[in-house]
């Protein structure tokens, strides 16, 4: 959704704010996340790449049922694989996808056995 308006202004302590939010509900209804990307004001420093190894709040990971199926959506939506989707001792393939505002996501799909 789209968010704007003084009291996202104040809350932000920007003026002139405009982003769009997503929110992801866990199963247990308990929990949630929300992402956003800020479209005004825009960002005074030039947007650095997305680097797994950068300090800070770098990544965030998600576990997936289908991530051949999740990865090709995300690409129809302009976002890529960082590097590749691999199997990690056969119990989950991992890749990591550039996300909003340089976040790294992390989709995590467990499996049994990859050949």
């Amino acid at each position: 959704m789209r968010i704007e308006g003084a009291w996202v202004d104040r809350v932000t302590g920007l003026d002139g704010v405009q982003l769009d939010m997503v929110s992801v509900s866990a199963p247990d209804d308990g929990s949630w996340l929300e992402l956003t990307k800020f479209r005004q004001p825009a960002e005074r420093a030039a947007a650095q790449p997305p680097a797994p190894n950068r300090p800070g709040f770098r990544h965030i990971a998600c576990v997936v049922d289908d991530l051949d199926g999740v990865v090709q959506r995300l690409r129809a939506n302009g976002f890529d694989t960082v590097g590749d989707i691999v199997n990690h001792e056969g119990v989950f393939r991992l890749c990591y996808v550039g996300g909003p505002e340089g976040l790294l996501v992390e989709l995590a799909e467990r499996v049994d056995s990859v050949s």
